[in-house]
C-alpha cells in the first residue's frame, strides 16, 4: 500500500484508465509512423501529383507547351525554346 495513495494502481480510473492510456499510446506511435513515411517522401522528392513540373515522366516540350499556355512566355520565347532543344 506504500506508493498508491489510496488511488489503485491505474491512478483512479482502473481498466478505463488502463484501456485509455492504451488508446493514447497506439494513437502516438501510428502519428509517429505516419510522421516518418511523410518526412520520407517529401525528402525522396516523390511526387503525389503526376502533372507536378518536379514529376520526371515530362519532356522539355511538355514544360515549354505548360508555359505557353499558361502565359508565362511567349510565342517567340516558345518556338526559340522548341529550336533550342531540338524540334
Amino acid at each position: 500500500m506504500m506508493g498508491n495513495f489510496g488511488y489503485g494502481s491505474c491512478g483512479g480510473f482502473g481498466w478505463i484508465g488502463m484501456i485509455l492510456g492504451l488508446v493514447i499510446f497506439i494513437a502516438v506511435i501510428v502519428g509517429f509512423v505516419f510522421l516518418v513515411i511523410w518526412a520520407v517522401r517529401r525528402m525522396s522528392g516523390n511526387s503525389v501529383h503526376p502533372q507536378s513540373p518536379n514529376s520526371t515522366n515530362l519532356t522539355a516540350k511538355d514544360i515549354a507547351k505548360a508555359r505557353y499556355a499558361k502565359g508565362e512566355i511567349s510565342r517567340e520565347e516558345y518556338q526559340q525554346l522548341l529550336s533550342d532543344i531540338g524540334l
